[in-house]
């Protein structure tokens, strides 16, 4: 009971911590949610794998938001700029966005639960307001950094789902590099797309 009772905490914490990212333009605090989105994310992982399995993806998941962290505050103060959309800017319309998702989270984890018992009703929710939000983060914006910030959250939310089907070793390492993989994508466009403005503050 205790265990279900933190879990549903670690369900909250990813829905606050995805409203946060997709709101906030903040890098710092994109970046710290996502830290505290990892944090929830092993708990709801162990669930279903051993606890050191479990905390490969947390330190690799603390390791990318370092890598981006410490790309992000070495660039020039230059490239704090709006980012750029597709869809409406205002933070009432992704709230919305970000509310649909919890619905479609609340009303797909039974169906989910009934038809593929033993995964767990926090474990299902989880994955699926990390891959919704992922999916929004995608979709909203086209920053390199949020867009990173988007494939890691898809990402987790599949992790946590792949957890509860599959306890391969093999599978946890390739999915730890595929998200170091990201971090370092995603700190290499991050330095690629601040050079025009710093080349143009040199002339």
């Amino acid at each position: 009971m205790f265990i279900d009772i933190i879990s549903w905490i670690a369900v909250g914490m990813i829905l606050f911590t995805s409203a946060a990212m997709l709101i906030n333009r903040d890098w710092r605090v994109s970046l710290g949610a996502l830290g505290v989105q990892y944090l929830a994310a092993f708990w709801l992982v162990t669930r279903h794998l051993p606890f050191v399995m479990g905390s490969a993806k947390l330190i690799t998941g603390w390791m990318v938001v370092a890598v981006l962290g410490m790309t992000r505050l070495g660039l020039s103060t230059a490239d704090e700029r709006n980012e750029s959309s597709f869809l409406p800017r205002g933070r009432a319309f992704r709230i919305i966005l970000i509310g649909i998702v919890a619905f479609v989270a609340a009303g797909s984890t039974a169906r989910i639960e009934a038809l593929i018992p033993g995964l767990g009703l926090q474990v299902i929710a989880g994955s699926l307001l990390l891959i919704g939000a992922g999916i929004i983060h995608l979709g909203v914006t086209s920053d390199s950094l949020h867009i990173v910030l988007g494939l890691l959250t898809m990402l987790t939310g599949f992790e946590i789902l792949y957890a509860a089907v599959e306890s391969s070793i093999l599978v946890v390492g390739l999915l730890a590099i595929v998200n170091l993989g990201l971090g370092l994508v995603g700190s290499y466009l991050l330095v690629a797309g601040s050079m025009p403005h710093e080349v143009e503050e040199v002339l």
